[in-house]
């Protein structure tokens, strides 16, 4: 029988961790009370820390029984994530904490696949709460008062959040029906081609766009590790520029991990990699002034990138790639990756997209099921998207 796992520290929220797994049982849910506290344990609980602890790579002592808590939170952490991503019975976690509460928590909650009901009662839920939810699915919940034991207010706050995580568990969503799911990236100087794309693949696909911003690609990525796309469609790889060089749209090392990870089909092609990006001209590192820069509004700046700016940004792509075993085809526009990389553009380069191109090629290490292709095309011709489609139906129905 699947449970809703009811997370805190028993060591200095034991209060109110007793209160919210008594309030989700009294909803109806059967519970497992999972203690990731570092200090001794002061509730009862079904699941005690040294449990939890034990999860971590290096075993529990990495965890508990260190005088320095920073460390002690990190190692939770990481211990609780793996943790809860080893068990089968979860209906839904629901978690409270301060500052280093939140932080083991919802390192566990972005663990765990989108859909799953997740709920954090948090000190922090009314702040900047990018660190603690990123890509995920998390419902922050400002807990308003501390938690410094129970009160009038405390105890309203914790009951809705106990209603809210029972009954999600209760009637979880219908799994999807119709059309297979494909996510796409996408940015402003791309758009004629994904657009098209989508138009051509939407009679057989949900086709689901993600915006090239850093937490595009890695949305798009959760969502492939998760079991909930039967493709990519990976036309704009801009954020690998911002990564390598500073810019404020940055893509994490990991990016085409989920690729290698699921071997779903994947198509993919250098859009925008002519590019990083950064906010108004002002907020430009001083390394790069008197570089070729495009004002694509007043607060976004867009700086060309140079040959051997776009040789390093191949090889990494192609270093990336070169990992997957599952049916890669990476699509080459050999008349340009942008909007304003055309001949007569702004950023139009021969030289730079040469040296893009030939990394690639260097480094993605082609097989039968790995393969790069030149078209003497731009990418926002609607024959690239047409190539681009037809690739992907092609390997999706190997």
């Amino acid at each position: 029988m699947k449970r809703v796992y009811v997370v805190g520290t028993a060591d200095t929220k034991c209060e109110e961790l007793a209160f919210l797994a008594d309030a989700v049982t009294a909803a109806g849910a059967s519970v497992a009370r999972v203690d990731i506290g570092t200090r001794g344990a002061t509730a009862p609980v079904d699941v005690p820390a040294s449990e939890v602890a034990e999860h971590h790579p290096d075993g529990a002592g990495a965890v508990l029984g260190i005088d320095d808590r920073g460390i002690a939170v990190a190692a939770m952490g990481i211990a609780f994530a793996r943790f809860i991503q080893s068990r089968d019975d979860v209906a839904g976690v629901i978690g409270i904490g301060g500052g280093g509460g939140t932080s083991i928590v919802t390192a566990g909650m972005r663990a765990l696949p989108l859909g799953l009901p997740k709920i954090m009662v948090s000190t922090l839920a009314s702040g900047d709460t990018a660190p603690y939810v990123d890509v995920s699915d998390i419902v922050m919940m400002p807990s308003v008062t501390d938690m410094a034991g129970l009160n009038r207010l405390s105890r309203v706050v914790l009951h809705n959040a106990a209603q809210a995580i029972a009954g999600m568990a209760a009637k979880p969503a219908p799994a999807a029906v119709g059309k297979p799911a494909l996510g796409l990236t996408m940015f402003g100087v791309t758009t004629p081609c994904v657009t098209a794309i989508a138009d051509r693949l939407r009679a057989d696909y949900d086709c689901m766009v993600f915006h090239a911003t850093g937490t595009g690609g890695r949305s798009m990525e959760k969502l492939a590790d998760s079991g909930l796309l039967a493709g990519v469609l990976d036309i704009t790889t801009t954020e690998v520029c911002d990564l390598l060089f500073g810019g404020v749209l940055p893509a994490t090392e990991d990016r085409f991990g989920a690729i290698a990870r699921t071997k779903l089909p994947y198509v993919g092609s250098v859009g925008a990699l002519d590019m990083v990006n950064f906010w108004a001209l002002p907020t430009i590192p001083e390394r790069y002034r008197g570089r070729l820069f495009y004002a694509h509004n007043p607060n976004v700046t867009l700086m060309r990138t140079t040959a051997e700016e776009c040789r390093r940004i191949g090889e990494w792509i192609g270093g990336r790639l070169a990992r997957c075993d599952g049916p890669v085809r990476l699509l080459i526009p050999e008349k340009g990756v942008s909007a304003l990389d055309i001949e007569g553009g702004a950023f139009f380069d021969a030289d730079a997209d040469a040296a893009l191109f030939e990394a690639i090629e260097r480094t993605i290490k082609p097989t039968k099921n790995r393969t790069v292709t030149r078209l003497p095309l731009h990418i926002n011709d609607p024959a690239f998207a047409k190539a681009a489609a037809e690739a992907f139906l092609d390997i999706a129905e190997k």
